[in-house]
């Protein structure tokens, strides 16, 4: 019984898939995306500061007002002793005649999280837009 030899080099080669040209396609795009990208990210509109000073108005400065809250969680606005409930009822009376009211908010280094909350809450529930948060005196 004599076997027949059979390479199977030969037959090797044609089921495995040639990915060469797939890989160049996708180089290709590769290179196409990464020179278009910043074309189109160059179409930003940014007004820049010009560097003169703006011009005077003779407009009175806006009336910030100042909220402290102490490490204890005493509230003061504009250095008056307030609860929350007079804090929500002193600036509810501000906002009605300013529409406009600004508010800097600075609570101390060891000040409660919660105590920043609930002042943050009540400017909020009042719909006081224009709130600064002080990091420094």
């Amino acid at each position: 019984m004599s076997l027949k030899k059979t390479s199977r080099r030969g037959h090797g080669t044609m089921s495995e898939l040639n990915i060469t040209p797939l890989l160049d396609l996708v180089f290709v795009l590769l290179v196409i995306f990464i020179i278009t990208t910043p074309q189109l990210m160059n179409n930003l509109e940014m007004n820049l500061p010009s560097g003169k000073p703006p011009p005077k108005t003779n407009q009175p400065k806006p009336q910030i007002n100042r909220i402290n809250v102490a490490a204890g969680g005493e509230v003061t606005l504009n250095n008056e002793l307030v609860t929350i409930p007079q804090l929500k009822a002193k600036l509810k009376v501000l906002k009605e005649a300013n529409a406009d009211l600004a508010v800097v908010v600075k609570g101390s280094d060891q000040v409660e999280y919660q105590s920043m909350v609930s002042v943050l809450d009540t400017l909020q529930a009042l719909d006081i837009t224009k709130v600064g948060l002080a990091t420094q005196n």
